[in-house]
């Protein structure tokens, strides 16, 4: 996943059988399609080798994105990302037997798209979901 930390959206996602850097580099251009960032944007990740790879960096480059990785055994430095598959795994998956991979990518985008992001609240969002918090900066920066 690709979660905007300002507003703790997913705003891209992948799913496979396989943690290869086209997982990764597909999340990521899911993310730029639906947020169209600026150059410069950091673009933080764990040190999994998917993220250093060519592909990944090449996506990275292209879009003038600067990269940034956890540091070594420090897990957070990623707390955000884990926060989220703690919650899918909590509140979908383990209570749940999926017959096929493709049930559970079905399932798993319903979950982000009908209830973590429009729905689920987040204390750091002063209890707002995503999608909410994101509305209401919007009215603020109108007013302001």
């Amino acid at each position: 996943v690709v979660i905007d930390l300002y507003s703790r959206k997913v705003v891209g996602w992948s799913m496979g059988s396989r943690m290869k850097a086209k997982l990764v580099c597909d999340a990521l251009t899911m993310a730029i399609w639906q947020r169209n960032p600026k150059a410069g944007l950091v673009v933080h990740s764990d040190r999994g080798s998917q993220y250093a790879s060519a592909d990944y960096r090449r996506l990275l480059k292209g879009h003038q994105f600067v990269g940034s990785m956890s540091r070594k055994g420090d897990c957070w430095d990623n707390s955000v990302v884990e926060s989220f598959f703690g919650s899918l795994k909590q509140e979908l998956v383990h209570w749940k037997q999926y017959q096929t991979r493709y049930e559970a990518q079905q399932d798993m985008l319903r979950y982000i798209t009908t209830f973590y992001n429009p729905e689920r609240l987040h204390s750091y969002l002063d209890y707002r979901s995503p999608n909410q918090y994101e509305a209401d900066m919007k009215k603020l920066k109108k007013v302001a």
